[in-house]
């Protein structure tokens, strides 16, 4: 029992690693790209879009009535 437990508290390990890998691989190109102000905007842009695409997706699935 003891070595399930331990192997069940390995797995948040495993996947705060695996986040912050996948962050740090798409935020690094993303930071050498700011010091154009074009791109800078550009990618602020899309930052914004992407969150209220999120929160607009997420707002439709615990809805519980379609609105009009």
């Amino acid at each position: 029992m003891r070595d399930f437990f331990l192997n069940v508290t390995r797995y948040p390990r495993y996947l705060i690693t695996f986040g912050l890998g996948v962050i740090t691989s798409v935020a690094e190109p993303l930071a050498r790209r700011r010091s154009n102000p074009i791109t800078a905007v550009a990618l602020i842009g899309a930052l914004i879009s992407g969150f209220l695409s999120v929160s607009f997706v997420l707002r439709a699935m615990v809805s519980s009535a379609p609105q009009l």
